[in-house]
């Protein structure tokens, strides 16, 4: 039978991408019945999105009940651990991943699944949640669907518009599921083509140079992605996967040598040594990152004992392999984290973001804002650390240079601009130095990196609601004032008082005003990175002043004063107020209620992780 944990991933994935094909057959004069399919669309998602959330929710307290501790403690946070446990299960046919029902009923609500897709490379649709992934699914359904509102007032090519929107969710959405390497980066690149062409063809008067820009920066980290991809692929990890699987690759080897598959079973003890298993699984690939960490670090033997291999002195060889060495690790790591912050994204690679942004459509500069920059995030907290955890170890005081240098660099930059929407493009830059920063503080006390962590986990929710808050803010009056010129506002609350407070109250939230969202991950990270390194430390906070002069000074210029220019501007239509009320109550909420909210059910699968990595470092 199908999972329904799995068909609920699937149809929240697809959704979007079955609804823009079925635009194809709308006639491209009904702009006004395509908006509503599209807008249709955009909240049947969302609304997949939180089913998936209360059946997550559900399985994380069942599993918890059943081991008799609370859902924080639970193993049902760790998606590792929910992955071995199905892999575990007897294989039959009656599911579409071959695992059966055994004796344990259904297989529906481990929110964990997998279908063989291309068996000859072992690609599998695999796909998984945990507390890492599900808020950030949250948050992309929630602007897509805010953004298909503020996308109303497109007119030129609305039909293919929509199109690509629905298409990116899908990509975007396939990103944070996927468990399978290649069909992550399959999803990867889906998202590459309907950026480009958003902002190629419905942006500003250079839309041409910078989708052209952005295609060539995001291409590059994706050729570095794949060749760290392909070089993962080559390594036989048998010792680290289900028997079951070593036993197909030697019949493999039988049946390539002329053998039908009966007579290779029979002769597979002869097969055996010949055999090797190439995956794409991540978590699997986590597995081999950790014992390659221990292996470098002089504890091969505990890396032998704690693998599920049963021939151990065969693995003693294989442990030999490229990935098992420093270089490789090294080398795969810069590969990964480079591709990874591009998309971020970190300095030196950002120049592609403030030209994207300042030529993008409103809508778009909401999406690659609040979505696409939380990829490459995410990207380094799924892939990057755990499969070259020695890397990330060893280069961990390097990276958080790289993330101070990001929160100062953009807030100088943006301090510097006088096109509001640029101002806010750097203030991103700024605001994801946080995120780097959170991620590298490796310290031996696993609590301070869980603090660095779990407050990178934050911050990309909270900016990916500011920052799309922010550009929604500068697109309503660029509609009204057609120029971005922060020397040439002024006095804009006189006429317009209720987009005057939406503004306040958003920007207060991203300048980490206490009791809005922008203040949790920053102190979370600071505090982090106070016992990682004082002198970090010292500059990630006084940097918290440039970022409250550049916003305040802009709030200044914009809103305060008189204006004769602007006595007649009308204040926020309905549709914007709709767009605009849901990040103010979430800035609140999340500010007010970290806990409650987010971090509650956050945690526990960043906890987790951080815990499994940093066991390796501190010898336990």
């Amino acid at each position: 039978m199908y999972e329904n944990d799995m068909f609920l991933m699937t149809a929240m994935t697809f959704v979007p991408a079955l609804f823009g094909l079925l635009l194809l057959f709308i006639p491209g004069g009904a702009k006004e019945l395509i908006r509503w399919i599209s807008l249709l669309a955009t909240a049947i998602t969302l609304a997949l999105s939180l089913v998936v959330f209360v059946g997550y929710q559900d399985m994380l307290e069942r599993t918890a009940r059943e081991r008799g501790v609370t859902p924080l403690h639970g193993s049902g946070a760790l998606l590792e651990n929910r992955a071995d446990v199905a892999n575990a299960r007897p294989v039959t046919a009656d599911t579409p991943d071959g695992r059966g029902t055994g004796n344990n009923g259904p297989l529906s609500d481990d929110y964990v699944g997998r279908y063989p897709w291309i068996k000859q490379f072992n690609i599998e649709y695999y796909l998984g949640m945990d507390g890492i992934s599900m808020p950030l699914v949250l948050l992309t359904t929630l602007l897509f669907f805010l953004s298909m509102i503020a996308s109303w007032n497109i007119e030129k090519h609305v039909k293919g518009y929509c199109m690509l929107f629905l298409l990116l969710e899908t990509g975007v959405l396939g990103c944070f599921v996927a468990l399978d390497f290649f069909l992550f980066y399959i999803f990867w690149e889906v998202m590459l083509l309907p950026m480009y062409f958003l902002i190629g063809i419905w942006g500003g008067p250079r839309r041409e140079y910078a989708a052209i820009k952005f295609f060539l920066y995001t291409l590059l980290g994706s050729v570095f992605i794949l060749i760290a991809m392909l070089a993962f692929y080559f390594t036989d990890v048998r010792d680290f996967v289900n028997p079951n699987k070593v036993r197909e690759a030697a019949i493999a080897v039988g049946v390539r040598q002329g053998l039908d598959a009966g007579a290779a079973e029979q002769r597979i003890a002869e097969f055996m040594p010949q055999a090797s298993v190439n995956t794409f699984d991540l978590i699997t690939l986590h597995k081999v990152g950790r014992a390659a960490m221990l292996k470098i670090m002089g504890k091969e033997d505990q890396a032998i004992a704690e693998a599920p291999s049963t021939d151990k002195a065969g693995m003693k060889e294989r442990m030999n392999q490229l990935f098992f060495t420093k270089g490789f690790q090294i080398t795969m790591f810069v590969l990964l984290f480079i591709g990874f912050a591009i998309k971020v994204p970190m300095f030196p690679f950002h120049t592609w973001l403030p030209d994207a942004h300042v030529e993008a459509p409103t809508p778009i500069s909401m999406i690659l804002a609040g979505i696409l920059l939380k990829l490459g995030g995410y990207g380094i907290i799924r892939i990057a650390y755990p499969i070259c955890p020695w890397a990330a170890y060893y280069l961990a005081y390097s990276v958080a240079i790289f993330g101070v240098i990001n929160i100062v660099y953009g807030a100088f930059a943006a301090m510097a601009q006088t096109d509001f929407k640029k101002l806010v493009a750097y203030s991103s830059v700024s605001h994801m130095g946080y995120v780097i920063l959170g991620i590298a503080v490796w310290s031996a006390h696993s609590q301070h990196w869980e603090w660095g962590m779990n407050g990178a986990m934050f911050q990309m929710i909270a900016h990916g609601v500011t920052s799309a808050a922010m550009f929604f803010c500068v697109g309503v009056i660029y509609d009204r004032a057609h120029h971005r010129d922060l020397n040439n506002f002024r006095g804009l609350m006189e006429p317009m008082p209720f987009y005057g407070g939406i503004s306040f109250l958003v920007f207060f939230a991203a300048l980490g005003l206490p009791g809005m969202c922008g203040f949790i991950g920053e102190v979370m990270v600071v505090l982090a990175t106070w016992n990682y390194s004082r002198s970090l430390a010292i500059i990630t906070a006084l940097a918290v002043v440039i970022t409250a002069a550049y916003i305040l000074w802009t709030l200044q210029r914009v809103y305060f004063g008189t204006n004769d220019a602007y006595k007649d501007y009308k204040d926020m239509s309905l549709r914007e107020a709709v767009v605009a009320v849901p990040f103010v109550v979430l800035s609140i909420v999340l500010g007010i209620f970290p806990w409650q909210s987010l971090l509650s059910w956050m945690q526990p699968s960043v906890s987790g992780l951080v815990d499994s990595l940093s066991r390796l470092s501190s010898g336990s």
